[in-house]
């Protein structure tokens, strides 16, 4: 196997530089920005069309970002897979449901994490949805583009995570 596979951590400049290829061969390719917001919207309605059928399908929504598996939802997967790929091949994987930061400044309590972890989640959803994208949609296809609504969204979301790990991590 080759050595940089088995890096701890890659210089964010080649990342960068991957990422931006990765964009320029999804526009060429699937015609589509990179970003990955919508596949969990397709799957909740694909879970809803499981327990209410062909109903769903008359949503305004799930007319416009119909209940499927496509490219942005494989996207998705393959992040998931590269992930558990790139930690095994580092040597850096670990099952861990606290993470030591969390557990110094909030304790051992799995419960209460899975339950911040959750509500998080929902609210990482709904803001993605309001937004009209995520932050790899808005940070890097959007911000690629020269979207003045995708540098907007870029400028709060920094914001916001400053301030909160600010809040968090006295």
């Amino acid at each position: 196997m080759p050595e940089w596979l088995s890096m701890n951590s890659w210089s964010p400049y080649v990342v960068g530089v991957g990422i931006g290829v990765l964009s320029w061969i999804s526009f060429l390719v699937s015609d589509a920005p990179i970003s990955c917001s919508t596949a969990f919207s397709r799957s909740s309605g694909m879970l809803e069309k499981l327990v209410r059928g062909k109903k769903v399908e008359g949503k305004e929504y799930y007319r416009k970002f119909t209940p499927e598996i496509d490219w942005g939802w494989m996207l998705v997967i393959g992040v998931m897979i590269g992930s558990f790929l790139s930690a095994g091949f580092s040597g850096t994987f670990l099952w861990q449901w606290i993470p030591e930061v969390w557990s110094e400044h909030f304790g051992p309590n799995v419960i209460y994490r899975v339950l911040v972890a959750f509500a998080g989640g929902v609210l990482m959803g709904f803001a993605s949805r309001w937004t009209g994208g995520c932050t790899s949609g808005h940070g890097i296809s959007g911000t690629l583009q020269l979207a003045i609504s995708s540098w907007l969204t870029i400028v709060c979301i920094f914001v916001g995570g400053i301030a909160a790990a600010a809040l968090m991590y006295r």
